[in-house]
């Protein structure tokens, strides 16, 4: 790797093997940023890094471990240096036999597993992150977090395990900031509405289904990707330095505060 190409800003984005994350991955990179896409799926991370292109790179991580979350700084920052930007999206939605489990009927597997994936992976690899930034300081360090619109109106979709563990990424987040400002670090969390991703695609059962969702949403349409990820780039650029604590909704007006 060139030195021109190590001098650029080091972003680490879980989840970013397909979906949001993978649309995040490609954002981040179009602005200049090298990219380690770190996903549970090596392959798909592999195939994403292998399409941004030179200077990016690639990591199998669950972050649910903690021994593979710390053993995935070790390396990316023993390769390509200290990671500025850390994108959390890496998530889980569980939905057994293809229904959304009422709680009375929610088995305690479905419950640890929800959490462990959206709410204990957030925390692993940004307690990383942060340990390495007090022994390391960087400028610009930037954290963003993945809650949902789901944890904000009780959801429709997602199940009380998906719900309650995004809701705890909410107020995470902003424990986070406070204790990171002093680094200079801003923290915020995406809460996304209804975005066409597989995930959403797994809560309804047609087509049709998705067309009526869109006429509960203002704007109109179920959101793209990359609205999502427009989001992101905004949220880790110089431009958002002094917003920090926050939750950014990205919803077409589907929730409005």
């Amino acid at each position: 790797m060139s030195q021109d190409s190590k001098e650029r800003r080091l972003a680490l984005v879980t989840g970013g093997g397909r979906g949001i994350g993978e649309a995040v991955c490609r954002q981040l990179a179009s602005q200049g940023l090298r990219v380690v896409v770190a996903d549970i799926d090596g392959d798909n991370a592999a195939r994403v890094a292998r399409e941004l292109g030179a200077g990016h790179a690639a990591e199998t991580v669950d972050v649910a471990d903690e021994a593979a979350v710390i053993g995935l700084f070790e390396r990316v920052e023993a390769a390509h240096g200290p990671v500025a930007v850390l994108v959390c999206v890496a998530g889980l939605l569980i939905l057994p036999n293809g229904e959304r489990p009422l709680i009375k009927d929610m088995s305690m597997d479905t419950w640890e597993r929800s959490f462990a994936v959206n709410t204990r992976g957030a925390f692993l690899c940004s307690r990383e992150y942060l340990r390495r930034r007090e022994a390391n300081p960087l400028a610009q360090g930037r954290v963003v977090f993945f809650g949902s619109v789901a944890a904000q109106l009780g959801g429709y979709r997602s199940s009380a395990a998906y719900i309650g563990a995004k809701a705890a990424v909410h107020g995470y987040a902003k424990a986070f900031a406070r204790e990171s400002a002093h680094l200079r670090i801003t923290a915020n969390v995406i809460a996304p509405g209804l975005i066409d991703t597989d995930m959403l695609r797994a809560t309804v059962t047609s087509s049709g289904a998705l067309a009526a969702a869109a006429q509960n949403i203002p704007l109109g349409r179920v959101g793209r990707v990359d609205d999502v990820a427009a989001a992101v780039a905004y949220l880790v650029s110089p431009a958002a330095e002094y917003i920090t604590g926050n939750v950014i909704d990205v919803n077409g007006g589907y929730r409005m505060q």
